[in-house]
């Protein structure tokens, strides 16, 4: 079939971590409806293995664990250690550190507490956060509905050099802010920014 080893490429570089042989070829063959013999996949990820070892390429196609993923070569892997480490420095915003603290000290929390407390939506910083590996979800509430619990992580600790959470400074009882949208929540976040070396303000 012309074009199947695009068809194939695609695959592997959507693939994460990695597509086994036996995924290419099912998914290959429900997508175009048409059956395909071992060889010919076997052919043309040999010909995509050998078309991106070229040093026109900062990446590869490497076979890892049984399965095909896009690696990128060593000879950029100080850049690319560079970027991360840059990017991993970003300072949080006001509303993820916001969001943050009150996670820190009333965890296990819903992400409707959290909303109480700060009275604005937190989708989107309770997102950032569990990229950042700082929060995690810890399991489900018995109330209505059984929403989702958030906590801290291993990272939260070791980011803001506390041995635990019982190391966390001590702070006046935190209360429900109503009827006040957008207004700060009644928390010193401030105390993780004076903890944090991250260098650019996050948007």
């Amino acid at each position: 079939m012309e074009n199947l080893s695009l068809h194939i490429e695609s695959l592997i570089f959507s693939a994460n971590p990695s597509i086994s042989f036996d995924e290419i070829r099912t998914t290959l063959e429900a997508a175009l409806s048409t059956t395909f013999s071992d060889e010919l996949i076997a052919e043309n990820i040999s010909l995509l293995m050998e078309k991106f070892a070229s040093d026109q390429y900062s990446f590869e196609i490497m076979e890892i664990a049984g399965g095909f993923r896009f690696m990128t070569k060593g000879a950029y892997h100080n850049t690319i250690g560079t970027f991360l480490k840059l990017n991993a420095h970003k300072k949080l915003s006001k509303s993820a550190l916001e969001t943050l603290s009150i996670v820190a000290y009333k965890q296990p929390v819903s992400k409707a507490e959290i909303e109480s407390i700060r009275g604005v939506n937190s989708d989107y910083t309770i997102q950032k956060l569990l990229e950042k590996d700082l929060v995690e979800i810890t399991g489900r509430s018995d109330g209505p509905g059984k929403p989702l619990l958030y906590g801290t992580t291993s990272k939260f600790t070791d980011y803001f050099g506390l041995k635990s959470i019982a190391d966390l400074p001590k702070l006046r009882e935190i209360d429900p802010v109503e009827n006040q949208i957008g207004e700060q929540a009644p928390i010193e976040a401030e105390l993780f920014i004076n903890n944090s070396d991250f260098s650019k303000e996050e948007e």
